[in-house]
């Protein structure tokens, strides 16, 4: 069993080259801003590159999946935490000797930081033999791990890590100082009597009194005398420093790539599900869904918003979730009802679940199958720009066309309230024109609109409508049901607010 990455299961999957551009559709669907909030705290790890990438392969999908599953058991989760604590730790020392500039001092700090990486892999190479794995990638990184922490190279480096700690400790020095003057000799068992004085002084104690001790600053740098003085207890014990300078120069590339990039790649997972977790304290439900990048039968069942979610926990308000399918020769969700009533938030649902799922991430809901597209495309409303000097309804025309000449059958399109700006027989006209296409290329697609003549324009669209509270009208209930769009429900309870039916009227007529 061989092992490259967490993240791909073969080398040639891997991301080729990594950026730091989110894709076009990012904004729109606001899967920046989960980004955003995924990575909040991990900038060390540059892990924005991975959530921009998303996969085309479905085993390469399932490897993901498979790790995420494992990784939900928390005791391998606090194990990975501890060897990533660890890590860090090292890079940190290995910072600050790039940033020091005494000799002996940049070594010492150099010999801390190959103890700390030496103590991580030792942990987690004894950890992982604790815990049960089923997931593809960990039993191999485990099988890579263990070989390595056996092998010669590593325990070599142990060793000789132990031993120089060791004949450090045993460095003992007594310092001279007389004026401007400083001497420094051997350690030659003189007497410590800093003992006797504190047990001389111990008796005229009287309960708690206060410490009058000046508190020097404590830090890692070092001044030009503690150097001196470092070079000449170097000169007392210069085999020790020899080891020591020779052990720096032959071990400047001693830390593993294989372990490096894991340590990196790791935190992919750690980072979402560490932001699940709240969700799932409110009790929200995640899953990993069922994948296909041929069956375009999906349905994803208590979904919601997770950008929206993330922002209502904040505030302690509850999160509707939302169900959908498409089943047979259904390919488009036609979304219509009052406005503010969640049909945006719903055609975002669609596109954050189907991108996540690319990322082999889990997704909101109780349980989902989904379509791994080739790519999104986001057509929302948008203002106007004056420097393209077109209008309105021409900038919306150029960019839909730019994006029904780019998708395919296995595309993903999300249209969300075009051609506001012109009349209704226009609206309708060119509504129907971009169904059409859309219906062509077979893509799967949400489209929200005040336009109900869409949603039976063919067998391969399906009405969704966003529902209000029947007894107050201005109240919305934030659900999508699949119900024909004959836009009469909401109408009528318009009319019945304000008593303007017809029994109503006829009531006021007669009075």
């Amino acid at each position: 069993m061989t092992f490259r990455s967490i993240l791909f299961k073969k080398t040639e999957d891997g991301i080729k080259e990594e950026t730091l551009e989110a894709p076009a559709f990012f904004v729109d669907l606001n899967l920046n801003q989960i980004i955003d909030a995924i990575t909040a705290g991990k900038n060390e790890y540059n892990l924005k590159p991975f959530f921009y990438t998303p996969l085309k392969d479905i085993d390469t999908i399932q490897y993901r999946q498979e790790v995420m599953k494992d990784l939900e058991n928390k005791t391998l989760f606090e194990y990975i935490k501890s060897f990533a604590k660890k890590m860090n730790k090292m890079r940190i020392y290995l910072a600050l000797v790039d940033n020091l500039y005494y000799k002996f001092h940049k070594e010492g700090w150099f010999l801390e930081a190959v103890a700390i990486y030496c103590e991580a892999v030792n942990c987690l190479a004894h950890d992982l033999g604790l815990v049960e794995l089923k997931s593809r990638g960990l039993l191999a990184f485990r099988e890579y791990f263990t070989n390595y922490a056996k092998s010669d190279v590593f325990t070599s480096l142990l060793e000789e890590t132990k031993k120089l700690k060791a004949d450090l400790s045993t460095v003992k020095y007594c310092l001279l100082i007389k004026g401007n003057r400083v001497k420094v000799r051997k350690y030659e068992s003189e007497i410590d009597y800093s003992v006797e004085v504190e047990e001389t002084f111990d008796k005229f104690k009287q309960g708690a009194v206060e410490d009058y001790r000046a508190k020097l600053p404590t830090g890692s740098g070092m001044n030009h005398v503690e150097a001196q003085i470092l070079d000449l207890v170097a000169k007392l014990y210069p085999d020790i420093f020899l080891r020591l300078d020779e052990f720096s120069a032959k071990n400047s590339n001693f830390g593993d790539e294989t372990i490096n990039v894991f340590d990196r790649e790791i935190q992919f997972y750690v980072a979402y599900l560490e932001f699940l977790a709240k969700f799932k304290r409110a009790g929200l439900k995640f899953c990993y869904p069922e994948i296909s990048n041929t069956s375009k039968e999906v349905y994803d069942y208590e979904g919601f918003d997770l950008a929206l979610a993330n922002k209502l926990i904040a505030e302690n308000s509850s999160v509707v979730c939302n169900d959908f399918y498409l089943k047979g020769k259904e390919r488009i969700f036609v979304v219509s009802g009052p406005n503010q009533g969640g049909k945006t938030t719903f055609a975002r649902t669609f596109g954050q679940l189907h991108y996540l799922a690319s990322l082999g991430c889990p997704v909101p809901g109780r349980e989902a199958r989904l379509f791994i597209s080739d790519m999104i495309f986001t057509h929302f409303e948008k203002e106007e720009n004056i420097k393209n000097l077109r209008g309105k309804l021409q900038d919306d025309l150029v960019r839909i066309h730019d994006i029904l000449n780019q998708a395919t059958s296995n595309s993903i399109v999300i249209v969300n309230e075009i051609f506001t700006s012109t009349t209704l027989k226009d609206a309708i006209f060119l509504g129907r024109k971009v169904m059409e296409k859309i219906i062509q290329l077979d893509a799967l697609c949400v489209c929200v609109t005040f336009i109900d003549e869409l949603a039976s324009l063919s067998e391969q669209t399906v009405s969704m409508v966003s529902t209000i509270v029947p007894e107050n009208p201005a109240l919305r209930t934030y659900k999508i049901i699949r119900r024909p769009a004959d836009g009469l429900a909401y109408a009528i309870s318009i009319a019945e607010k304000y008593r303007l039916t017809y029994d109503c009227l006829k009531e006021r007529i007669k009075i």
